[in-house]
C-alpha cells in the first residue's frame, strides 16, 4: 500500500485546489520556510481524524479553513482527499484505489468519505487499523514530534514500538472489549434492580 497523492483546497494556507503526487521516487517535500510543507503533515493528519487544535497548530478548529488575505476572500470549506494504491490488498477491500476524504464547512458542518461515499470515522479507522496509519501514526513524524521521542514525553517511544510491532490495533480492541464488558454488566446491574422491583410488586399483587 502507497500514498499516491493529496488533494487540498481550502486548508490552512492552500486556498487553491493543490495535488501533490508521491510517485516511487518521491522521498520528501523541501521547500523555504512559510510554504506550507507543515500544513501537509497536517492536511494529512486532520483528514485521518486529528480532533486535536494543539496537534494542528490552530486556537479553534475554524481556523483550518482559508481565512482570506487582502487580495483573496476567505474560502467557505475546507478539504483534503488521500488517494490509496491497494494493489496488494492490504486495505480489507476489492478498490485497488482507496480515497479518504474529510471535508468542514464554515456552517460548521463535518463529512467523511470513503471513496466517494459518506461514512463515519470509524469506518475509516477500521479500513487502515490493520496498516499502521492514523493521525497519531508512527508513519507522520512532524518536527514537534521529533523533541518528544528523544526525551520520551508521555511514553511516546513505546508507543511508537507497539504501532511498528503491530501491538497497538490489539490493544485498542482490547480496550474497546472492556468497555463493551463494563456497560454489559451496568445494563445486567439495572435488569437485577429491576428484577427485584417486579419481584416485589408481584408478591403485594
Amino acid at each position: 500500500m502507497r500514498l499516491q497523492n493529496i488533494e487540498i483546497r481550502g486548508f490552512k494556507s492552500f486556498a487553491d485546489k493543490t495535488v501533490l503526487h508521491f510517485n516511487q521516487d518521491i522521498t520528501g517535500v523541501v521547500g523555504p520556510n512559510g510554504c506550507g510543507k507543515s500544513n501537509v503533515v497536517d492536511s494529512i493528519r486532520w483528514v485521518l481524524g486529528e480532533q486535536k487544535t494543539k496537534a494542528l497548530r490552530l486556537e479553534k478548529m475554524d481556523n483550518i479553513i482559508f481565512n482570506g488575505t487582502k487580495d483573496r476572500k476567505q474560502a467557505g470549506m475546507a478539504q483534503v482527499v488521500l488517494t490509496f494504491e491497494n494493489n496488494r490488498n492490504l486495505l480489507p477491500t476489492e478498490f485497488s484505489t482507496v480515497t479518504v476524504s474529510r471535508a468542514i464547512y464554515r456552517t460548521g458542518e463535518s463529512e467523511y468519505k470513503l471513496n466517494g461515499t459518506p461514512c463515519r470515522l470509524k469506518d475509516i479507522a477500521g479500513l487502515l487499523l490493520d496498516t499502521g496509519i492514523s493521525n497519531d501514526s508512527y508513519a507522520i513524524i512532524e518536527l514537534g514530534m521529533i523533541g518528544d521521542i528523544l526525551a520520551n514525553k508521555d511514553n511516546v517511544r513505546k508507543k511508537l514500538f507497539d504501532q511498528a510491532a503491530g501491538i497497538s490495533k490489539y490493544k485498542k480492541r482490547k480496550r474497546e472489549t472492556l468497555n463493551k464488558l463494563k456497560a454489559t454488566e451496568a445494563d445486567l446491574e439495572r435488569v437485577e434492580d429491576l428484577l427485584h422491583e417486579i419481584e416485589g410488586n408481584l408478591q403485594m399483587l
